[in-house]
């Protein structure tokens, strides 16, 4: 597969983007945006969490800090709520970790966008491969979701 799921995707969508290729395997979030000429509150990581038996949530966060399990239970409405595990990943998602972006989920999930990622006009995200991200503006990643929720899931995020 020389493109990236996603790329295709957001062509389809008629969504302007550009993939980013690393040379080498990344390792870590700081890694990444030095490669990509971005900072870590650019890189917009997509975590799947367990609502419930065969419910799934993907949470789109930007940069290192950590989500707030209790500003995500209220969120999803839950008092137990668990991160999927790394099977439950590709089941629903159809990526592997770290590969993994919104578009062309293997099963609906409800999407959350956390507020902190509409700070920044550029961003990336995964590709669904694993050298590769996608680049593209905020707004157009919200207006490629369509109805998307926008929350804060940061302690001290008002």
């Amino acid at each position: 597969m020389d493109q990236p799921p996603i790329k295709v995707i957001l062509e389809n969508l008629g969504v302007p983007h550009r993939v980013f290729r690393h040379e080498m395997p990344v390792t870590s979030l700081e890694q990444a945006a030095r490669e990509r000429g971005q900072r870590p509150g650019q890189i917009v990581r997509s975590i799947l969490f367990r609502v419930r038996d065969g419910e799934y949530a993907l949470a789109l966060v930007a940069g290192e800090a950590q989500v707030s399990w209790k500003r995500l239970r209220r969120v999803l409405g839950r008092s137990r709520i668990s991160m999927a595990t790394e099977q439950e990943v590709l089941e629903v998602t159809g990526y592997r970790i770290g590969t993994v972006g919104p578009f062309g989920l293997r099963r609906p999930v409800r999407i959350l966008v956390e507020a902190g990622v509409l700070l920044e006009e550029q961003i990336s995200m995964g590709s669904g491969m694993r050298d590769r991200a996608i680049i593209l503006k905020s707004a157009d990643l919200v207006k490629a979701l369509g109805e998307v929720e926008i929350v804060n899931l940061f302690d001290g995020d008002p």
